[in-house]
């Protein structure tokens, strides 16, 4: 028994790095208001912790517990259905439940922001008693005369800090104006959505063609019953997908259920947006990583009280606390942005997506031009419905695709060039129709590194093992792994120190579009990548400049590859297309497919037929033939082959353990030791790669290794790694990283 008797009693996951639940008191004063999901203060070692309540119970696991201190919130931060997630998370994906709390509450809640609050004023008596008083004291009370006249034109009222803009004044005269009972000041709560200023003209639903319509059917099929089914719409860009989406939101709303759909973080745009503000008004909430926390807060309580019944946001947004949650959809679900690589847990969003549906009845759509090769599997054994749509859903048709051998290219021009002569031309008639081109290359930057010519050792980073970029506007070199920038860059060779031998090397956006203002002085052009777009709203006003036609050409990395909808873009020009296919992973060829259909996709969406330039030193790869033919069943009765046959995803799972650390020898001795015992405790039909140095061999002056491990029970893995993870005692200075289902098995 407990020194002290309590009512209750609370287990608590600490938000500290202690991977196991612990048990306190619930005071007699807070009896009845403690209930899993809410956030408390405990103490700990003398120490007040912030903490997540996972369950309340009779009687403590423990002989003597201390009692909860505080209740940071009045309610549960983590629903039920969301804490089931949780717990499903953390055996799957290898990390400790209290990592995962985190990623599903907000930082904005954990630090107990707090609702904006600002003063509104409102008239207390009548317009004639009003005037009246103005008439008779305007001459001996000038400033309180000035802020009546102000608040006689005011609808209802106005926030106290308008008011003494408009009206010029102090704080004083208005103060004086309530104590008489001409006006009374009250606190109101401030939307700080993103969305709260903005105006849109409310749009109806399209009328289906047939194809969408039978992908429809399938979707309300299960919708109407509340029952959890997966559908897969693989429809070639430009198809109606999205029309699909909101008219399943629609049904969902008519039968009182919330939504959740998520999109790509950089597809996130205004066009976006505005498309669904439009059909739905006030029944949206926006969530993705560059909102304020004041904004992300204001965000989770709308959708926690259900005044936002649907969610768009980026894969966070999966986690969002939706009351009666009927229809989950995943936009682009092949994209790599959806799986988390950066900090454990390492979810991926569209797996969640399909792991919450079950849990909540929910239906679940899955949505792309080019499936992920796993999602496609699992339509063609059953375990997914699968709707295709061929064709493009308005007038417009699928663009004429050319595919321009390179190496000819460099032939004629006696040297490299980033644009062939069918490209140059096809841009100069669009200019001169008045019609618009994107130019897409998955690099940015001016030129990809600076090499010396005696010893042929490009300048790298001194804490990553990657070359520098060059930055013309700004004459740097910068490493894009953590940020390190060399200015200005280097005459002498760092390596072997000959001078003047120093020569650039590789094409990026800035020199593009550098070079095509060179050969089209008045060619008007646009720029998007993570350059140009580091500030918030950058992104979004880039694309609205050019979609409203103040520009020719927009050029981008894959920032600009999926997601857009321009009808004046006749011609997109795919440059160095199959650049990723020299990349030593199994995703490789599946990625550079994806690239440029996508990309090509943007092409051709108005009125006008489009026309798409794939330029490649490898015509015939048949990744790159597919591409162009829009060709995805094909590239996947290829790719599938090549995955039975090496054992990869959809036919096993894949595991990836790295470790780092400054020392590079312990490093990898912490990792073959780690490796070792996992090896003795892991059963014959796991596979386990030997350990390797990591893609980036080198990041933020931290040696990386890594070793792979193939299987098909991922619950049973993470169990042995668990395990192995309290047998083995990792130094201080070497990090332990487990990635469930990587979207790469190099970087």
């Amino acid at each position: 028994m407990a020194d002290q008797p309590f009512p209750a009693y609370a287990s608590v996951v600490l938000d500290l790095a202690l991977n196991k639940p612990l048990d306190y008191g619930i005071p007699v004063e807070l009896a009845g208001k403690v209930v899993p999901g809410m956030r408390v203060n405990v103490p700990v070692r003398g120490q007040q912790r912030a903490a997540t309540v996972i369950t309340v119970k009779d009687t403590p696991d423990y002989p003597s517990v201390k009692p909860i201190t505080k209740l940071l919130t009045a309610e549960a931060l983590v629903t039920p259905e969301l804490f089931e997630l949780a717990l499903w998370m953390a055996k799957y994906y290898c990390t400790p439940l209290n990592q995962v709390l985190k990623i599903i509450v907000p930082a904005s809640l954990r630090k107990q922001t707090k609702p904006k609050e600002q003063l509104f004023v409102m008239r207390a008596k009548t317009r004639e008693e009003i005037r009246t008083f103005c008439q008779q004291n305007r001459a001996n009370h000038a400033a309180q005369a000035l802020v009546l006249d102000v608040m006689l034109k005011a609808k209802k009222g106005i926030l106290l800090t308008a008011l003494m803009e408009r009206a010029k004044c102090s704080r004083s005269p208005i103060d004086s104006l309530v104590k008489q009972g001409f006006l009374t000041v009250e606190n109101v709560r401030i939307d700080r959505s993103p969305l709260q200023d903005e105006e849109y003209f409310l749009t109806q639903p399209k009328q289906l063609n047939r194809e969408q319509e039978e992908a429809f059917a399938k979707i309300t099929g299960s919708l109407d019953k509340g029952q959890f089914a997966t559908h897969l719409i693989q429809g070639v860009t430009g198809s109606g997908k999205t029309e699909i989406y909101m008219q399943a939101i629609d049904r969902a709303l008519a039968q009182g259920k919330g939504s959740i759909m998520l999109v790509p973080e950089i597809s996130l745009t205004t066009q976006m947006i505005e498309r669904f503000k439009t059909r739905f008004k006030d029944k949206i909430a926006i969530l993705h990583h560059r909102l304020s926390d004041g904004e992300r807060f204001d965000g989770w309580h709308k959708i926690r009280s259900g005044e936002a019944k649907i969610v768009l946001g980026a894969r966070s947004a999966i986690f969002s606390p939706v009351p009666n949650l009927g229809l989950i959809i995943v936009d682009e679900e092949h994209e790599h942005t959806y799986k988390q690589s950066e900090e454990m847990p390492c979810y991926q969003a569209r797996d969640l997506a399909v792991v919450r549906g079950k849990l909540s009845h929910s239906t679940v759509i899955l949505g792309s031009a080019t499936p992920s090769v796993e999602s496609f599997f699992n339509a063609a054994i059953g375990k997914y419905t699968l709707s295709t749509l061929h064709n493009r859903a308005e007038a417009s048709s699928i663009p004429h695709v050319t595919i321009v051998d390179m190496r000819k290219e460099y032939e004629k021009a006696k040297g490299l060039t980033p644009f062939s002569e069918a490209l140059l031309q096809g841009i100069k008639k669009r200019q001169a129709a008045g019609e618009q081109v994107i130019l897409f290359l998955n690099r940015r930057g001016y030129n990809t590194s600076l090499v010396c010519k005696q010893c042929g050792q490009a300048v790298k980073c001194p804490h990553c093992d990657v070359a520098l970029t060059f930055h013309k506007g700004d004459n740097i070199l910068s490493c894009h792994l953590c940020g390190f920038i060399m200015a200005p860059p280097p005459s002498e060779c760092p390596s072997c120190h000959a001078p003047a031998t120093m020569k650039f090397r590789g094409i990026g956006t800035e020199q593009i579009e550098t070079m095509l203002r060179a050969i089209l002085p008045d060619i008007r052009t646009l720029r998007v990548d993570a350059d140009t777009t580091k500030h918030k709203g950058s992104h979004q006003r880039l694309l609205r400049e050019f979609g409203t036609g103040k520009a020719d050409v927009l050029i981008g990395t894959q920032m600009i590859a999926k997601g857009l909808h321009f009808p004046e873009v006749t011609l997109v020009g795919v440059l160095n297309s199959d650049t990723g296919l020299n990349i030593p992973d199994f995703r490789a060829s599946e990625t550079t497919f994806q690239l440029i259909t996508q990309v090509a996709g943007r092409s051709g969406r108005g009125i006008h037929k489009g026309e798409v330039i794939i330029q490649t030193n490898m015509p015939d790869n048949s990744t790159v033939q597919h591409a162009s033919r829009q060709d995805f069943r094909g590239f996947y009765a290829d790719e599938i082959g090549l995955r039975e046959m090496f054992h990869y995803p959809p036919y096993t799972h894949l595991a990836k353990v790295v470790f780092s650390g400054k020392d590079q020898e312990l490093t990898v001795r912490q990792a073959e030791e780690f490796r070792t015992v996992l090896l003795q405790q892991l059963p014959d039909e796991y596979e386990v790669h030997p350990v390797l140095p990591a893609g980036h061999a080198k990041v933020k002056d931290k040696y990386r290794y890594q070793f792979l491990i193939k299987g098909k029970n991922m619950f049973g893995l993470s169990r042995s790694l668990e395990s192995v993870k309290n047998s083995v005692k990792l130094s201080s200075t070497v990090k332990l990283f487990i990635d469930i289902d990587p979207s790469s098995t190099y970087f």
